[in-house]
């Protein structure tokens, strides 16, 4: 491993906490987010809620932002976090694809995070998982808790492959924006 890399803080999958991971990696920073943390963004959400569901045996587990037990958080849960920590998000419109993303402005991107379809158990589960893409130190590294280690990106041409390639295959694109 390089020395820059070594310098880089790397969570590593667990259960279904991928947002958790993929926001620690996003700030570089083990404590930025907690389980405790999203979890009470969640049920804050939850609260808020105009339209609550009704109450259903499995309620007390699966709840409508994420998984009691096991994480699985969603969007709204991404977004709420970010804004807490004067971060925006913006959407990124799939029909104009990956080259319309301005990976050169490191005063407004803090970084890119990514929706992905997967499937696990030779395809008998299908679900979706978060990822985190983020320039450090000048250089573009994916930052998948998947993955063993962060992957390097050799360019700017490299990540736009990467993200276009994700769009293809049903992935959301949202740019995170110093606000």
């Amino acid at each position: 491993m390089a020395d820059s890399e070594s310098k880089i803080y790397h969570e590593r999958q667990r259960l279904q906490f991928c947002l958790l991971h993929c926001l620690n990696n996003l700030f570089q920073d083990k404590d930025a987010f907690t389980k405790e943390s999203l979890n009470s963004i969640a049920e804050k959400l939850e609260t808020n809620d105009p339209n609550k569901e009704t109450w259903t045996p499995l309620s007390f587990v699966l709840k409508p932002h994420h998984n009691t037990i096991t994480g699985n958080y969603d969007v709204n849960v991404m977004i709420t976090a970010l804004e807490g920590k004067g971060k925006s998000v913006v959407w990124h419109d799939k029909r104009i694809g990956a080259s319309s993303i301005d990976l050169d402005d490191a005063d407004t991107l803090m970084g890119i995070v990514l929706n992905v379809p997967v499937k696990r158990y030779g395809g008998l589960w299908r679900s979706r998982h978060w990822v985190v893409v983020r320039k450090i130190n000048g250089v573009w590294y994916n930052l998948d808790s998947d993955l063993v280690v962060p992957q390097l990106f050799r360019d700017d041409d490299e990540v736009r492959g990467f993200l276009h390639q994700n769009l293809s295959l049903g992935g959301e694109v949202l740019l995170v924006n110093n606000a």
